[in-house]
């Protein structure tokens, strides 16, 4: 029993959730949470679990459905895995679905925290989000290498991974400073 062919939806959108509200935790336990003004959701091991849940919801609500639903109008669109169909889907993921989901992650975390300026965020840390985010391989990876019923779960797992480097290089450049 394969629960991403039997239930590609479900298994996809909540796999993305999990994987995506995980790399909050990581990120949180490695690089210390930085709480929200009012904030009295941290436990000792100092974990926000507030701006998990955030996380989670702008996860669930946003990013997850929209990365099932976009991806599979991508596949049907530029069908199949030869050099040509995925760059062409490379391209077009990253000039539209990139800027698209990386605006929803701040402005809906902003809205959440329900920040005065809701763009504030999405000002100061979009264009680093947007660069980091296309010098990646991972949409190549994606559309030449993982199944279209995985390909979701996969993007999650691909937001896991990059928090636990991005966590490490931080470390590693607060090493150097001390």
């Amino acid at each position: 029993f394969n629960p991403l062919s039997a239930h590609p939806y479900i298994s996809n959108v909540m796999g993305y959730t999990t994987l995506f509200a995980s790399a909050d935790l990581i990120q949180q336990s490695v690089l210390g949470g930085k709480n929200t003004a009012g904030s009295t959701s941290e436990d000792p091991a100092g974990i926000d679990w507030c701006q998990t849940a955030r996380v989670a919801t702008v996860g669930f609500c946003f990013h997850a459905n929209f990365n099932y639903h976009w991806l599979r109008w991508l596949e049907r669109m530029l069908p199949g895995g030869g050099v040509k169909a995925v760059t062409g889907k490379v391209v077009v993921d990253q000039l539209i679905a990139a800027p698209l989901t990386i605006s929803a992650f701040y402005i809906g975390l902003s809205l959440l925290e329900n920040k005065d300026d809701p763009l504030e965020d999405w000002r100061q840390k979009f264009w680093t989000s947007y660069k980091v985010h296309n010098q990646s391989n991972a949409a190549s990876v994606n559309f030449a290498l993982v199944p279209p019923v995985a390909r979701t779960v996969f993007l999650g797992g691909i937001a896991l991974t990059f928090t636990i480097y991005l966590c490490h290089l931080r470390q590693q450049q607060g090493q150097k400073l001390e």
